[in-house]
């Protein structure tokens, strides 16, 4: 353990986050994501016995959004038809993501098989154990500075 990060963040995810370079795409995967077919080029780290919110809140505690990008933030838009309401975790995220990015954290709501694509390229997959549907969010890493 160590002081001032989340136990909830394992050395092995630790590790990738400090990979990342400014750009790099992460994203934090529900229990229903194909994180390993997916995943082929991107390092896959596991998170079971977490949720989504909480992991997002601990990664965002240590990266910050890119900030050269109008949209630094997707979710994977509900399939048209899908008799899903508006899932009720992406308000846990909007929170969030106001409590680390208040200025700037616009959402592009990617439909769902763009969404697998742009994940095809994240250099991170975080598997949680998520079983709210619709809670997969892909983030874009910016510029750390002191």
């Amino acid at each position: 353990m160590l002081k001032g990060i989340s136990p909830i963040i394992s050395p092995e995810l630790l590790k990738a986050l400090c990979e990342m370079g400014h750009g790099d795409e992460l994203v934090i995967a529900d229990g229903n994501f194909p994180c390993e077919s997916i995943g082929k080029n991107a390092v896959v780290v596991r998170a079971d016995g977490h949720g989504t919110a909480e992991i997002l809140d601990a990664v965002l505690s240590l990266i910050p959004l890119d900030r050269y990008t109008d949209k630094p933030v997707a979710l994977m838009e509900v399939v048209k038809g899908d008799s899903c309401p508006t899932p009720e975790i992406w308000a846990e995220y909007e929170k969030i993501l106001n409590k680390y990015e208040p200025d700037h954290h616009d959402i592009d709501m990617t439909e769902r098989f763009a969404f697998y694509e742009r994940a095809k390229n994240a250099y991170l997959i975080i598997a949680t154990g998520e079983t709210a549907v619709y809670a997969n969010v892909l983030l874009k890493k910016g510029v750390v500075t002191y």
